[in-house]
């Protein structure tokens, strides 16, 4: 079986066991996304949704971000750990979309990864929610699957994300990452994968073999 037909086998598995692939994240505007994801380094989706919901209430428009100064912002996001370094971040890019985007959303890899604190992870969660383009959200679920299942060999995220590029369907892509989350958290999980019952077993390489 090649890496491209076990990845296909892995998409429509998933995707019968979770229909609606979405981001765990809550945000009703893109740049609500894209704070949300900075906060989540490091911190549970579920504690950055109780953090966000005070913090977007308080600063609703890109504008009320930018005018900030990070110190304010700092108290609404202790909970998510680094605040220093996050509130400094999301005010610098807030100063960005406004300065140097003139409050649009960019819409490549190489413009979303000039924001401050933006890496390629949460470019393609934008691009793939956002904007619906093919995207490849190499998390740390989606690292630990996909070596497990045997569709990718390497560890590091870019690595992982080239390697997957090459086998994923473009218009699967994005949901199947999403898909991966769940799927980690519930059973392929880092220390104890339950793989008696699992779904992907019979096409899985590391079947009980795992437990990293």
């Amino acid at each position: 079986m090649t890496k491209k037909e076990r990845a296909a086998l892995a998409v429509e598995t998933l995707k019968r066991r979770y229909p609606q692939a979405q981001c765990s994240l809550t945000y009703q505007k893109p740049h609500e996304l894209l704070i949300a994801t900075r906060l989540s380094a490091q911190c549970t989706d579920a504690r950055v949704n109780i953090v966000t919901k005070d913090l977007f209430a308080a600063y609703p428009t890109i504008d009320s971000f930018a005018e900030a100064d990070a110190e304010e912002i700092e108290p609404y996001i202790r909970p998510c750990g680094l605040y220093k370094t996050k509130a400094k971040d999301i005010v610098t890019m807030c100063r960005q979309l406004r300065d140097e985007f003139h409050y649009e959303m960019p819409q490549t890899i190489e413009e979303l990864t000039s924001l401050s604190g933006i890496g390629r992870k949460t470019a393609n969660l934008m691009l793939g929610d956002i904007f619906g383009k093919p995207a490849v959200v190499t998390d740390t679920h989606c690292i630990r699957i996909c070596g497990r299942l045997g569709l990718t060999n390497e560890a590091d995220p870019y690595k992982v994300e080239m390697d997957l590029r090459k086998i994923l369907d473009p218009k699967e892509s994005n949901d199947f990452c999403h898909r991966l989350v769940h799927f980690g958290r519930e059973v392929c999980k880092a220390r104890s994968p339950q793989c008696e019952g699992c779904e992907c077993a019979e096409f899985c390489k590391n079947k009980g073999k795992s437990k990293k």
